[in-house]
Formats: structure tokens, C-alpha cells, sequence
């Protein structure tokens, strides 16, 4: 995973175009396409890029270049868990997906998930905001607005008890969500496969 650093006199539309060319999403970010993947370690699990999800997204991917978490697994779990903590509005499709993303994290990644929370917690994000106007805003200035950077100090009492219940509507979600992701996972091994088989004809062709 390629880490990048975004200069602060960037506007959010010049930082959004490189984080899409250096991830690979194409120039519209891949929120055009009718098929998304989740992966679950190497196996991509393919689900429905619903209206709900490309509506979250929009402000997700901003997320990222403003917070510096990559897109590697525990990444989006690190900004999953800061969402939380920041508050993901009235965006449905942001609860559901963060709420899995923090309960994995606390178990692949515990502390780095609790830290990104904690951080969360004493920062804002941009969800809810007029979204034309933000991509012509700076990254530095969105940084300050947004406190992505203070301090965090140790856990309150509010913090503790938001990051239970959070983790508590995680499971639920997760219960819920599991039989539709054993479901569609077959598919996924088999999107895998097809994959490599075409990376190895690719590489063989080129040899």
C-alpha cells in the first residue's frame, strides 16, 4: 500500500484525483459502477454500489485524504472507527458499513482502531456539507476546520461509553450481515480466481 501525503495548498478536488489515480478507482472513484468489492482478506467479496453507499462514500474518500489513513484492510478499519467517533449524520449506509469496519479493527487491530475512535471523537467530519463547495476548499484549511490533528488525550467516561455501544451495534450488524457475506462469498473466491488466472496469462504473455 502506497502511502501519500497530501500537500495543504491542495484543493480537496487536486488531493481526491490523485487519491483515486493512486488506489486505482479511475477518474470518477469507481461511483459509476454498478458492483463494488468488500474484501475479506485477499477474497474480494462483490455487493450492489447502491445510491446509500456512493452518497457516503463521496464524503469517505475525503475522509481519507484529510485523516492520512490508507485504504489497506486495517486502514479502512482505522476510518471506520474514526467516522464513528466524528459522527457519520443521517448516512445510513456509513453507519452500517463502519460499525462492521470498528468491530473488526478491535479484533485484528485494537489499538490502532481505539486510537483512530479517540481521534474521531475530538474531530468533525465533513458528512452532511455541501459537497461541491468542500472539493474547492483546501486541505490544509479542511484540517484545521475539521481538528483532524489534536491531541488525543486520554479516554472520558462519554468516550468509553460511545465506543461500547458502537461496538455492541457492530455485532448486531454483523449477525445480520453474516449470512448474506457467506452468501456471496463462493462469488468472491471465484472472482479471485479469475483474477489470477488473468494476472498469470497477462504475465505470461508479456514474459
Amino acid at each position: 500500500m502506497v502511502l501519500v501525503h497530501y500537500d495543504e495548498d491542495l484543493t480537496m478536488r487536486e488531493a481526491r484525483a490523485i487519491y483515486f489515480e493512486v488506489n486505482g478507482f479511475g477518474p470518477d472513484g469507481g461511483y459509476g459502477d454498478a458492483w463494488v468489492d468488500f474484501k475479506l482478506g485477499p477474497i474480494p467479496v462483490p455487493f450492489p454500489n447502491t445510491k446509500a453507499r456512493v452518497r457516503a462514500v463521496r464524503y469517505h474518500d475525503l475522509h481519507h485524504v484529510l485523516t492520512g489513513y490508507d485504504t489497506s484492510t486495517i486502514g479502512e478499519f482505522e476510518i471506520s472507527a474514526w467516522e464513528l467517533g466524528a459522527g457519520c449524520k443521517d448516512f445510513v449506509a456509513a453507519w452500517q458499513l463502519n460499525l462492521g469496519g470498528l468491530v473488526a479493527g478491535l479484533v485484528s487491530a485494537p489499538r490502532r482502531t481505539v486510537r483512530a475512535f479517540l481521534r474521531g471523537r475530538r474531530s468533525e467530519s465533513l458528512y452532511g456539507r455541501p459537497f461541491e463547495a468542500l472539493l474547492d476548499r483546501t486541505v490544509g484549511d479542511l484540517r484545521r476546520e475539521m481538528r483532524v490533528d489534536e491531541p488525543v488525550a486520554g479516554p472520558t467516561a462519554g468516550d468509553v461509553l460511545t465506543l461500547a455501544l458502537a461496538s455492541l451495534g457492530g455485532l448486531v450488524s454483523a449477525a445480520i450481515g453474516l449470512p448474506a457475506v457467506v452468501a456471496v462469498t463462493p462469488i468472491g473466491l471465484a472472482t479471485l480466481a479469475l483474477r489470477r488466472r488473468r494476472a498469470q496469462r497477462a504475465a505470461e504473455a508479456g514474459a
